[in-house]
């Protein structure tokens, strides 16, 4: 457990990331694509209704003994936060209402972040689309761990604590790579989650609102749902920097799994992304690809060949290289 991984350092490119060269060549070929684009008449039901089972399932928890409410979170309420979790990142792109309507999307945000306990759909989509827009980036791009974590965490044993303590580093790491003083919707976000926060814990106790938070932060820590946050970026591969995932877990998860495919285009709503798949396989099939996200969360761990430091990065136009 005390191996040490055998990268020192991160796989520093001087090219520019893949998905909007990629994006062009696929278009070009199979332009009917762009007939996937927009948003998805149903997402907003799906959603919603998750939001809704979490909200009833106070009415249950709010009851159970302390080890029965931390598995109930773990194996139910923590997967159905981490869908909402998804659904967030499926608003972020306005794929619920579609770019002519932000604020139906930002509500949705708001509601589908409720059950998440903390604030955090304004605050993700800030950073998210940098991220889209500027992978791997060292500066914008606050995916990527920090130096910090790559040289603490880099033994089996560190990586292990690592991934158990992800959802603090995914929570804080931004704030310290490339903070941003917060805008008036992250101040309203904040002001409704708190609000709601209240009345879970007048109305149901605070067991009730330890469900909601337990379930969120177990499951995007050690947690089969929490694979994607390493299957999407870490370098399994030499080359390639972004990986899909097409296992059955994609059913709970808005297809997040389909990560190339999100990534070359990012205005195909969850919920067809097999299908660009589908129109263009050549482009999909012959690229590297995980099969189990609970074996990418054990390889991430075991193999010393990958670690915190197996990401791509490119250094921030106008710093010396």
């Amino acid at each position: 457990m005390g191996q040490e991984v055998s990268r020192t350092d991160f796989e520093w490119v001087y090219t520019e990331e893949p998905h909007a060269s990629r994006r062009k060549i696929i278009l070009e070929k199979y332009p009917q694509i762009k007939k996937l684009y927009g948003c998805d008449p149903k997402f907003k039901w799906v959603a919603g209704s998750m939001v809704m089972i979490q909200i009833l399932s106070l009415f249950i928890v709010k009851d159970f003994s302390w080890p029965l409410l931390i598995l109930t979170a773990y194996i139910f309420g923590g997967v159905i936060n981490h869908s909402l979790m998804l659904a967030v990142h499926e608003i972020s792109h306005n794929l619920a209402f579609g770019f002519s309507r932000p604020m139906y999307n930002r509500i949705l945000g708001f509601i589908c972040n409720l059950p998440i306990g903390l604030p955090m759909s304004i605050s993700f989509r800030k950073y998210h689309l940098e991220h889209h827009r500027y992978q791997g980036n060292e500066v914008v791009d606050t995916d990527i761990p920090t130096l910090v974590e790559a040289k603490l965490f880099n033994t089996t044993f560190g990586k292990f604590i690592w991934v158990c303590l992800q959802p603090f580093f995914y929570i804080f790491r931004p704030l310290i790579i490339n903070p941003k003083p917060p805008t008036r919707l992250e101040v309203v976000n904040t002001v409704i989650q708190l609000t709601f926060n209240f009345l879970v814990v007048y109305f149901f106790g605070w067991k009730a609102m330890a469900y909601l938070v337990l379930g969120s932060i177990l499951a995007m820590g050690l947690h089969p749902v929490a694979g994607h946050f390493i299957s999407e970026h870490y370098m399994f591969a030499k080359g390639f920097e972004t990986y899909s995932y097409y296992g059955p877990l994609n059913w709970i998860t808005f297809n997040v799994g389909y990560h190339n495919e999100h990534h070359d285009f990012p205005a195909v709503p969850g919920s067809r992304l097999p299908e660009v798949k589908k129109i263009a396989p050549e482009f999909y099939d012959t690229m590297p690809q995980h099969t189990s996200w609970v074996r990418v969360l054990y390889d991430f761990i075991m193999d010393p060949a990958v670690g915190p430091y197996a990401r791509v990065k490119r250094h921030q136009t106008g710093l010396k290289t």
